[in-house]
């Protein structure tokens, strides 16, 4: 588990399984830049039996806030690259934007991973209209990188990503 000042970043649970469906499949909570398609109940129990969201290609955590409830998910999942890794992250309740939950929660996970892997290059792609997960990158000392053209189709319509990047020296820069 990594423990910072406004939250923690862990593994799913069995006993956070219930609360964790339902804040994954709450389409409301998706907004503008998530796929209204979600996964039946006994296929996330399926899926958690056999790996705990946990493979070589993605890991999957929980953001829980001080008082342990779980406001957000944030994973990190294989990219183009073997030297590259991609992050994701949602918060599930559009009030708690701006509290510094997935900042942190990002942060925390980019030192874990430079810290306990060899990864040179960890990515970000984000709508560019979503100032907030611009601003999350940007935080996190990711550096814009370029537009990818209507690269997603999410909710009936194709949608331009920005991508942005970590490189290993500029996160060890930034440690000393």
């Amino acid at each position: 588990m990594l423990k910072g000042s406004k939250c923690t970043v862990r593994h799913l649970l069995t006993a956070d399984l219930n609360t964790f469906i339902a804040l994954v499949n709450d389409l409301p909570s998706r907004g503008d830049y998530f796929s209204t398609q979600f996964k039946s109940p006994e296929t996330l129990r399926k899926e958690f039996a056999q790996t705990s969201f946990v493979t070589e290609d993605s890991e999957l955590f929980v953001i829980e806030d001080q008082h342990h409830h779980i406001v957000g998910v944030i994973t990190h999942f294989k990219s183009r690259t073997p030297v590259t890794r991609e992050i994701g992250y949602r918060l599930f309740d559009p009030a708690l934007a701006g509290q510094g939950y997935v900042s942190e929660a990002c942060r925390l996970l980019v030192d874990h991973l430079f810290r306990t892997q060899t990864y040179h290059r960890l990515e970000l792609l984000t709508a560019p209209e979503n100032k907030a997960s611009v601003r999350v990158a940007e935080k996190c000392g990711f550096s814009a990188e370029g537009v990818l053209r209507e690269s997603f189709f999410i909710n009936g319509h194709y949608q331009s990503v920005q991508l942005f990047s970590l490189l290993r020296p500029e996160w060890q820069a930034t440690r000393r």
